[in-house]
């Protein structure tokens, strides 16, 4: 697969949008294609499953290493803060900083947040970095929204998770507006005014900058397929799966709805070994996951985000025997 093209002076960073549709996105296209299922990695790229946070040493040579293979997009979590009563600090870098980092270190996978906490983050900024990103990598980047959950964290930024629902529809909102009208008019609740006096450059690669619900994001199944292009969720019970999608798509005008989930990972050593799912994370032999990710892509998953962290084994050992034995399986 040829590395998606950089902007150049046929495609001026400021100029008008080239592509036609979302689907036309090089990063979107790559992640969600109907009736495919696809796989992505949560950074940080290694496991640590007994600290708090990762190291980090070894994460530009992962990250080259990913890009080499056919995983489709690396997803960076917002979690600004060290809370010990969650445990987790995600790749502890912010995201959209690190997402200009991965950029500039690979060539092919897309770069996705999984998810900006947008009630913590003005839209304004986050519209800005978005389509920076997307133009810089000649459409890699896929915008992912949350709305958060640790109330420490809102109490932190001095804001109210009593309406983050509220304020998660304003905001993206203010993004769409600010990305996709030139000279935008938009009133918003929580935020500021466009009044058509101002232009944000630059535009994205496609008309509609990829946004992706993470979570329910407390919104309704209605409201996400209107005003999203794909939800992707936790790891749910197996055998209610087919019918969570089933309802995820029984509305909206009959368009492709994108449906994927992020889960913690291990690789057992042993091919053979069986698969176990349970609490937030799954672990299984190659063999027994395959079986098991047909099965869901029949179902109708599109794409599978692999959160490393609970990794036993090299994180290089790991993603080869993927490259090599789980892949190509799903790449016809």
């Amino acid at each position: 697969m040829k590395p998606c093209p950089a902007p150049s002076s046929a495609t001026p960073i400021a100029g008008p949008p080239p592509l036609a549709s979302v689907q036309a996105h090089p990063g979107y296209a790559r992640v969600f294609q109907a009736d495919r299922l696809t796989f992505g990695l949560i950074a940080p790229l290694e496991g640590y499953p007994d600290a708090p946070w990762p190291i980090l040493e070894r994460h530009l040579e992962a990250a080259r290493q990913v890009d080499a293979t056919d995983m489709t997009a690396i997803w960076l979590r917002d979690v600004p803060f060290y809370d010990p009563s969650f445990g987790d600090t995600g790749q502890v870098v912010d995201p959209m900083v690190y997402a200009g980092w991965l950029a500039a270190q690979t060539r092919r996978i897309a770069i996705g947040t999984a998810g900006i906490i947008s009630p913590l983050r003005d839209p304004l900024i986050v519209a800005k970095q978005a389509v920076s990103l997307d133009r810089l990598t000649g459409g890699r980047f896929i915008l992912g929204l949350a709305t958060g959950d640790r109330p420490s964290e809102f109490a932190a930024f001095g804001s109210d998770i009593g309406n983050r629902g509220k304020r998660y529809r304003d905001a993206l909102a203010v993004i769409r507006a600010a990305t996709e009208q030139s000279f935008p008019r938009h009133q918003s609740q929580f935020y500021g005014t466009l009044d058509g006096t101002l232009d944000m450059l630059p535009k994205p690669v496609a008309p509609r900058l990829p946004v992706l619900a993470i979570g329910r994001a407390g919104q309704d199944f209605d409201w996400l397929g209107r005003n999203t292009d794909g939800w992707i969720w936790h790891l749910s019970n197996p055998n209610r799966l087919a019918a969570v999608i089933a309802d995820w798509r029984s509305g909206g005008d009959g368009s492709f709805r994108p449906y994927g989930y992020g889960t913690m990972f291990d690789l057992s050593t042993d091919p053979d070994a069986p698969l176990q799912i349970g609490g937030a994370g799954m672990r299984g032999g190659r063999k027994a996951l395959v079986q098991h990710w047909l099965r869901q892509r029949d179902e109708g998953v599109n794409h599978v985000a692999l959160n490393m962290k609970p990794l036993r084994r090299p994180f290089s050992e790991a993603i080869d025997e993927l490259a090599e034995h789980v892949l190509p399986v799903f790449s016809v």
